[in-house]
């Protein structure tokens, strides 16, 4: 910032200051803080928070922690995250021991926790808020299990929390058995030496003939919807247990995922067929019919695919922070992305029906050159909120994109290296969670992490600390991570 400018500035009114930070760079900021008193409590009082509303980091765990951080120190904090997404520099830690048998876990998570469900149990880990330099902790809450007499028909298959005035404790649950229920958490039980978890449980509500696969909600609306393994698809509002809409998707389904934030609402499904990722409106709270459009591969060289993982694309990508962005995980190891804003097509395969809509191309294909194993799980988020990670059939394996440079990126093996998929991820500003049929896991690329941040599992299961990072050592696991490029 030159001197000319500098002056300029000093003879501006303070409104017009507090518009001009919007459009100043990180640097511009902190030079123009050093320089007088008024201009360091100006930009600490409206700089800093300008920055941040232009540079968003959405993240969930963090949520309650950045409420009571100044401005200033939210800023610090991404900058000092994006800063270690840069270098592929993190910590890796296992968030619990192994469970006695091989699961199909799940993951929710709100501001308040993160709830993972394996077999017929949940345990909640809860996040704790930090006012000063060190991460803010994440405690296991507890665990319980949701059945006496444990049984294949009593697993739990799907999970998501649901609305409730802000307790942040509602959780839906999704069965073997096709049946829903709700579940309140009430927090750790004081009479057991064992963290036992405590529940309020409603009745179950049978919804669907076979399992279901998935459970999907969208912020600011009550509705709740699910899908089966079998392709049927209910959308519901959870006030009520009687369904609003159900349409029949006749095909081995995956996963589903629901987006009331567009201007066009729709849901996304993806399943095992000619057409494995279609788009429905939902117009009234009522699901078309038909899809509204189809999501095509780059090269369709098969007649038939599967799409495993859904989610909205990253907030600050090259498409903007778009709810019309699709992110999509596929059976041969790719990653879509595709904007439904866009009108460039593929010829539609010969087995298409004729009633449905020409097949939208993606605007990014994402690849692991060294891996093509089939993709379980997306999400979107990180450093710079243009990030992408997804969880691989086999060995534990996320793989992790940065969209403004998508011809690199980097994967790494869950501590402890599990020989198992990573059946789903959640990743945010500084943290990506994910768990594997052994144990949930956390990467965490912010900074202040100490000992005391995640529970202690003990030396027994520790693995590998990392040596190559000062001041951590201790605290991080070994994990094997390489570049996607081949040099």
């Amino acid at each position: 910032m030159t001197n000319l400018n500098l002056l300029s500035l000093f003879g501006l009114p303070t409104d017009i200051l507090i518009l001009v930070f919007e459009f100043l760079l990180l640097r511009d900021l902190s030079t123009l803080s050093r320089t007088s008193r008024f201009f360091h409590a100006l930009v600490n009082e409206f700089g800093w928070a300008g920055y941040q509303r232009q540079n968003p980091r959405p993240s969930t765990s963090l949520a309650k922690s950045r409420m009571v951080w100044p401005p200033m120190a939210r800023v610090k904090h991404d900058v000092l995250a994006d800063q270690a997404w840069s270098r592929s520099e993190f910590i890796a830690r296992p968030l619990s021991a192994p469970w006695p048998g091989k699961e199909r876990p799940v993951l929710a998570i709100n501001s308040s926790r993160l709830v993972v469900a394996a077999g017929t149990s949940i345990y909640s880990y809860t996040f704790g808020v930090s006012a000063g330099d060190d991460a803010p902790p994440v405690t296991l809450e507890g665990s319980c299990s949701l059945s006496t007499k444990p049984s294949r028909k009593n697993c739990i298959t799907a999970l998501t929390f649901i609305p409730d005035d802000g307790l942040d404790n509602t959780l839906c649950v999704g069965f073997q058995d096709g049946t829903l229920e709700r579940i309140v958490l009430l927090g750790p039980s004081t009479h057991h030496v064992a963290v036992t978890l405590r529940v309020q449980r409603a009745a179950p509500q049978p919804v669907h003939p076979d399992h279901i696969e998935s459970l999907s909600t969208s912020p600011g609306r009550n509705l709740l919807l699910s899908l089966s393994a079998g392709g049927r698809v209910a959308l519901a509002d959870t006030q009520k247990p009687s369904s609003i809409s159900t349409i029949d998707l006749q095909t081995r389904s995956w996963v589903s995922h629901l987006c009331m934030e567009s201007s066009s609402p729709y849901a996304a499904f993806g399943t095992s067929s000619s057409t494995p990722l279609a788009i429905y409106s939902i117009r009234n709270d009522h699901l078309a019919r038909r899809p509204m459009a189809v999501l095509a591969q780059a090269d369709p060289v098969t007649p038939s695919s599967a799409v495993y993982g859904i989610c909205s694309g990253p907030p600050s990508s090259l498409w903007g922070a778009s709810p019309e962005v699709v992110v999509s995980g596929w059976y041969n190891g790719t990653v879509s992305i595709h904007d439904l804003r866009s009108s460039s097509r593929s010829c539609s395969p010969e087995n298409q029906t004729t009633d449905s809509p020409a097949p939208l191309r993606p605007e990014m294909t994402l690849v692991n050159s060294w891996s093509d194993e089939p993709i379980y799980s997306v999400s979107s988020g990180g450093g710079g909120g243009t990030h992408i990670a997804a969880g691989a059939a086999r060995h534990s394996l996320v793989s992790i994109w940065d969209v403004r440079y998508p011809t690199g990126g980097f994967s790494v093996h869950a501590p402890l290296n599990d020989r198992s998929p990573v059946y789903s991820v959640i990743l945010e500003s500084s943290r990506l969670f994910g768990v594997t049929e052994s144990r949930p896991f956390v990467f965490d690329f912010g900074p202040g992490i100490t000992q005391s941040t995640y529970p202690d599992l003990g030396f027994s299961t520790r693995g590998f600390t990392r040596l190559d990072q000062e001041g951590i050592d201790g605290v991080g696991y070994y994990v094997t991570k390489y570049a996607h490029r081949r040099r």
